[in-house]
């Protein structure tokens, strides 16, 4: 809840959640004891600016950011879902530890907000096309060797998998599908069982 698209997620999991018919409990994390306080079974990084996350969520008022890179890094199995801005935190932490999802990513490498669009994407996490919205979005530029290519856009990556964490440069939140959004609820019904 630093910054971002977060509203927007949080409509697009009560969505999922009604669709797959798991019922979930949403938690606002905007300080490293809103996370302790929820012991969460999944994370989603909203999209937004990157630059403002790391100064907002490394403030000593926050320390949320810290919390949550430790939160992911205790237990690979928790699923994680970044898009956008949040694929770049979870690809570049900038915390001094390992990248979170195994993939170099650069900013904003679509061009300016007027440079934003949609297309169908190919996913083979899905097994089928979803429609991807793009806006001042970052591009991977290479994927390490634990890392699984998930989405494409023609040849390009637009996604990423590394175990139950998933970075997507585009907005699954501003589309009508929810696909993603129920991958991640049915991830952690799986890992919590």
């Amino acid at each position: 809840m630093l910054q971002g698209a977060r509203h927007v997620h949080m409509a697009a999991l009560n969505a999922a959640a009604k669709d797959s018919g798991i019922e979930i409990e949403i938690h606002e994390l905007r300080k490293a004891a809103d996370l302790d306080d929820a012991q969460p079974h999944a994370l989603v990084f909203p999209g937004g600016e990157s630059t403002t996350m790391r100064l907002t969520g490394n403030d000593s008022a926050s320390e949320l950011l810290p919390a949550i890179f430790r939160w992911i890094r205790e237990d690979s199995t928790r699923p994680v879902l970044g898009t956008c801005a949040g694929a770049i935190l979870l690809c570049d932490p900038q915390d001094g530890g390992e990248p979170l999802v195994a993939a170099e990513i650069d900013r904003n490498a679509y061009g300016r907000q007027v440079d934003s669009f949609q297309s169908a994407l190919d996913s083979t996490l899905l097994g089928r096309q979803f429609p991807g919205v793009f806006i001042r979005a970052p591009r991977f530029t290479k994927v390490g060797d634990t890392s699984e290519v998930v989405v494409t856009l023609e040849n390009e990556v637009v996604g990423v998998r590394h175990g139950n964490r998933l970075a997507l440069t585009f907005h699954p939140e501003l589309s009508q599908d929810y696909a993603f959004h129920e991958w991640l609820l049915q991830t952690a019904k799986e890992v919590a069982a």
